[in-house]
């Protein structure tokens, strides 16, 4: 980490001009990961000013050369990729089994990804379709693109924001997470090693009341991808209209794992398990609300909970652990207090539902946690809680199973479990989500979008269909008769 500041700016480490600092606390165990001086508005300024200096030429490089740097890139991260994981799960508390075999290696596909998307910009072919021009279409980049990501996958989200848009010819003024900022700052150290010019890349660390809105609301700003809560990405959308950015935003989740009758209920009760403690449970496509048809109900939940109980919390640096801390200790705080109130209002809480003691009560750590007993508007059935809490409700019809899953706010990702080609089918059809897993629940891969419906919001991440977001299409149209006065001139003077 670096000895001089915790802001990136045109290809080098600055102080922020906040006058204030905020230490990255390890969840696992309370202790200082790094204390980082944060940015301002000022900070704001100058990074958008080297960035919007970085894009004449870095939106003129060739496709050929920015696939270059970007095949750099993946080299450099490559490099060095344990020092990527042990950070990640110092600031983020992630289990290293997870950021070594998921984080970390699915960042640097990405930037491979992108590598090769960068020379297959899209757009139809040259044609005359009047018969009298040659219509052709451009994909340009938009400019500078002020980026906010969260907290939950430091790296991960980092590159989302970072790679689709450079790949595209933009350059970048990214704002991570203030609790979360390091992995971020290593990757733009490492687009400076890899060749990619100083100011397409920049990272400023700081609040997001203070710098977020900032990078909102500035005029020379003309792109923003936001992910987050979807109240916040409310606000987003609020700020950056003042100046009619473009706006991208993946928002909140709480998705539907929907089990019917025929399913292979072990590989139901595994997946249930696996898609509801991802990360703790922190993250927007996480299993968090189970709809089991009524026959496989209560062998589901016995399954689940037997599972459950097996999960290791412990110590993330240990490769054994399963599951590590909540990103902080008001995360657990918060999660804790969902299934409290559940308790309140007559849930079952099968498994967990506690803070765990002994040394593990100095960390951010929750117990995986099964709830059972709850109506469909319970609040931890309809909001999202980011944490290791699955709750499971029972359904009877087809219809009622995927009528309960659409009914939330929300709607970035859902999965199906069934032998069923038909029911599979009409699940994938029918719920309402921007990704359908039949079978399985998380897998996410470079080359296929990710974004969502509802209050998830809109716009792919991922995959060549983000260049939709991060790139503007120009029609060119070329007359090819030479003639001096067009036939259409005589509606405005002249007769035919």
């Amino acid at each position: 980490m670096p000895d001089h500041g915790y802001q990136y700016i045109a290809g080098g480490f600055r102080t922020g001009t906040a006058g204030e600092t905020h230490d990255v606390i390890n969840p696992a165990d309370g202790s200082v990961v790094a204390s980082t001086d944060l940015a301002g508005p000022r900070d704001v300024d100058v990074a958008v000013a080297a960035a919007k200096a970085a894009h004449a030429g870095w939106s003129r490089a060739t496709p050929g050369e920015r696939a270059a740097a970007l095949n750099s890139l993946a080299a450099a991260m490559s490099e060095r990729v344990e020092d990527y994981a042990q950070l990640e799960t110092a600031q983020a508390g992630k289990p290293i089994k997870l950021t070594r075999e998921f984080d970390v290696p699915g960042s640097i596909d990405n930037v491979s990804f992108y590598a090769g998307a960068a020379r297959n910009l899209e757009g139809k072919a040259a044609a005359e379709y009047d018969g009298l021009h040659t219509s052709m279409l451009r994909r340009e980049s938009i400019g500078v693109v002020g980026s906010i990501a969260p907290w939950n996958y430091p790296l991960q989200m980092a590159i989302w924001k970072v790679l689709p848009a450079i790949a595209a010819g933009n350059t970048i003024v990214l704002k991570p997470a203030e609790i979360t900022p390091l992995t971020s700052l290593m990757l733009a150290e490492d687009c400076t090693r890899a060749g990619i010019p100083d100011g397409v890349v920049n990272v400023l660390t700081g609040a997001g009341r203070v710098v977020g809105e900032a990078l909102l609301t500035h005029p020379d700003v003309r792109m923003t991808s936001f992910t987050g809560s979807t109240p916040v990405g409310m606000r987003v959308m609020e700020l950056a209209s003042k100046t009619v950015k473009r706006v991208h935003l993946e928002l909140g989740g709480k998705a539907p794992f929907v089990v019917f009758d025929d399913a292979d209920l072990e590989a139901a009760v595994q997946g249930a398990v696996a898609g509801s403690l991802i990360n703790s449970g922190q993250d927007c496509t996480a299993a968090t609300r189970a709809y089991v048809q009524r026959p496989l109900y209560d062998a589901f939940v016995a399954g689940v909970a037997d599972v459950m109980r097996t999960v290791r919390l412990g110590d993330p640096k240990d490769p054994s652990t399963d599951l590590g801390p909540l990103v902080s200790l008001r995360q657990r705080d918060s999660v804790a207090g969902y299934v409290d109130r559940a308790r309140g209002y007559g849930a079952t809480i099968v498994v967990g539902g506690r803070v765990p003691g002994g040394e593990l009560a100095k960390g951010a750590y929750y117990e995986p946690t099964l709830v059972t007993g709850v109506a469909q508007d319970a609040e931890i059935v309809q909001e999202e809680l980011f944490g290791p809490v699955l709750v499971v409700l029972p359904f009877d019809t087809d219809d009622e199973g995927i009528a309960l899953a659409n009914d939330t706010p929300f709607g970035l990702a859902a999965s199906a479990w069934t032998r069923d080609v038909v029911r599979s089918l009409r699940a994938s059809r029918e719920i309402q989500a921007g990704c359908v897993w039949i079978n399985d629940h998380i897998p996410i891969v470079s080359d296929m979008p990710h974004g969502g419906y509802k209050a998830s919001g809109f716009g792919k991440d991922m995959s060549q269909y983000s260049f939709d977001e991060y790139t503007q299409v120009k029609h060119v149209s070329i007359d090819i008769t030479g003639d001096v006065r067009k036939d259409w001139h005589r509606t405005i003077f002249g007769d035919r």
